[in-house]
């Protein structure tokens, strides 16, 4: 399995790729994260060359508990989908 990169890792990839400190680095993620969140309240995020963010409606639905095989209601909700770039889908192999 492989492993998977952190958010300080990622900090410290932007601070030492650019001219900036530790903690500009750190505020700079922050705020792209935040940017993120505040456009998926709004519909979604497309960044292009990277991918795009969206949110999908689950509907509600009947399921079983795997332990009983008892009926459970899972009620209705939203999760976040990324469709990557077709770039860095091919870069991947």
């Amino acid at each position: 399995m492989s492993k998977i990169m952190t958010k300080s890792e990622i900090v410290s990839h932007v601070a030492e790729h650019t001219d900036m400190s530790k903690a500009s680095a750190q505020a700079a993620v922050d705020a792209v994260i935040e940017a993120i969140k505040t456009g998926l309240k709004e519909g979604g995020v497309s960044i292009p060359k990277f991918g795009t963010f969206s949110v999908r409606a689950r509907a509600a639905r009947t399921g079983r508990n795997p332990q009983t095989g008892e009926e459970i209601h899972i009620a209705a909700s939203k999760s976040v989908s990324f469709k990557v770039a077709k770039n860095i889908k091919e870069g991947l192999g």
